[in-house]
Parts: C-alpha cells; sequence; structure tokens
C-alpha cells in the first residue's frame, strides 16, 4: 500500500468548546489511484486532506507514504517530505501576482530535485500561447490551469485536490477534472480530491465517503466515467 491512514483523531478547543472532527480513520491508497473524499460541509474531509499534506497535525495516529511515517518528524524533515511527495490545489489559486505563467509553475520546479520539463507541461496544460502573460490577464480557468502546473511540475507522488473547482462556472469545472484526470494518467500522480459534489464520484477509481468525521462506505469503481461525460 502506497498511502496508508491509520487511526486517525482530530479535534479542535478545549473543554466544553472542544470539538472532535476525525474519529478513527482509516485509509489504504494505492500508488497512482484516483480517491475521491466525498462528504458535505463538515464532514472532516478538507481537516483529512490537511492532515495528509502535512499543513495541520493529526492528534493521534499514523500517516505512512511509501514506508515513510510521518509522525515525529521535525519541521524540517516536514519541509523535505512536503517536497518530496506531495503538490497541492486549492480552490484559491495562490499564484504570485506579479510573475509570469512560466515563472509561477517555475517555482514548483524549484522545489523538486525530479521536476518536469515546463515547456512540456504548458503545451500538457493548455497554457503555451498564455505563458508570457500574469494572473490578472487570465481567466479563473486559465489560473486554476496555473496553480496545477505549478503543483505537478514538482512531480510529486500524492496530489492533494481540495474542491479544486468549487470557484470556477461549469463549463470550467469540466475542463479543470479533465486536466486533473489526464495528469493522473499521463505522469501516474496518486490523486485525492475533496469534494462535495457526487457527480465527481463516476471518475474516481476509489470513492470514500465521510459524514462526521468518520469513514461512512468505501466504493471502487469497475470503470472510470471520463470526466468529459460528467453531467451534474
Amino acid at each position: 500500500m502506497f498511502l496508508e491512514l491509520k487511526d486517525l483523531h482530530k479535534a479542535y478547543g478545549q473543554g466544553d468548546s472542544r470539538v472532535e472532527v476525525l474519529h478513527g480513520i482509516d485509509l489504504g491508497v494505492q500508488k497512482g489511484e484516483f480517491v475521491v473524499l466525498l462528504g458535505p460541509s463538515g464532514s472532516g474531509k478538507s481537516t483529512l486532506l490537511n492532515i495528509i499534506g502535512g499543513i495541520d497535525p493529526a492528534d493521534s495516529g499514523e500517516i505512512i507514504i511509501d514506508g515513510e511515517k510521518m509522525s515525529g518528524m521535525k519541521e524540517r524533515q516536514l519541509t523535505l517530505y512536503r517536497r518530496r511527495h506531495l503538490g497541492y490545489i486549492f480552490q484559491m489559486y495562490n499564484l504570485i501576482p506579479n510573475l509570469t505563467v512560466r515563472e509561477n509553475i517555475e517555482v514548483g520546479a524549484y522545489l523538486s530535485r525530479e521536476a518536469l520539463d515546463v515547456d512540456d507541461l504548458l503545451k500538457v496544460l493548455g497554457l503555451w500561447e498564455h505563458r508570457n502573460k500574469v494572473p490578472n490577464q487570465l481567466s479563473g480557468g486559465q489560473q486554476q490551469r496555473t496553480a496545477i502546473g505549478r503543483a505537478v511540475v514538482k512531480n510529486p507522488d500524492i496530489l492533494l485536490c481540495d474542491e479544486p473547482t468549487g470557484a470556477l462556472d461549469y463549463r470550467t469545472s469540466k475542463d479543470i477534472l479533465q486536466l486533473i484526470e489526464r495528469v493522473n494518467q499521463i505522469y501516474g500522480s496518486t490523486v485525492l480530491m475533496v469534494t462535495h459534489n457526487d457527480a465527481i464520484r463516476g471518475m474516481a477509481d476509489t470513492v470514500v465517503r465521510l459524514r462526521d468525521g468518520r469513514i461512512r462506505d468505501i466504493t471502487r469503481n469497475t470503470s472510470r466515467i471520463p470526466a468529459k461525460d460528467l453531467e451534474w
């Protein structure tokens, strides 16, 4: 198993205001798998993604990626872990406003010893003709494509996607989902995508439904629906 989550617990607050967010999450993910974490607001899915990404620590439990345990890592080790293993795509693009598309993507390349070719990636992303533009010259979809490029250029083992289409219209959302699908297929990145959109489950290998901080069920799709054929 490439990614293993073992009995993860997370709570916020103290005393009477303490709220349990995750209640003993157990999950295994194979290398190259496309996993959708599905659930309503407050189900704990984004918290779970942040813990896997080393952004937020778990209170207890264990995360193991490719045989490497996260627990007990010091800050420098955790930073190296993020650089080596993880790419992040968020709902907000977080691009550097005074850098071009190419330069924003190159920021991610600098963090990796095995970065992908930036020119090739720009073409895969459909950004070649926009490579010298700065973010305020781009549409929302083009900005999200740039953010995906910055995450993917590192050649990460795992791509963490937190509601990557949440700020986009229907047509652009479909384009972005097709792009993430392509990244999974071309580069072999393991994808974990958080969403509340039930229709997206069809494009995944595995669907993990969360509610109230617990896994309610895990479904394996025998065949994936291409992102272009999804409807909602």
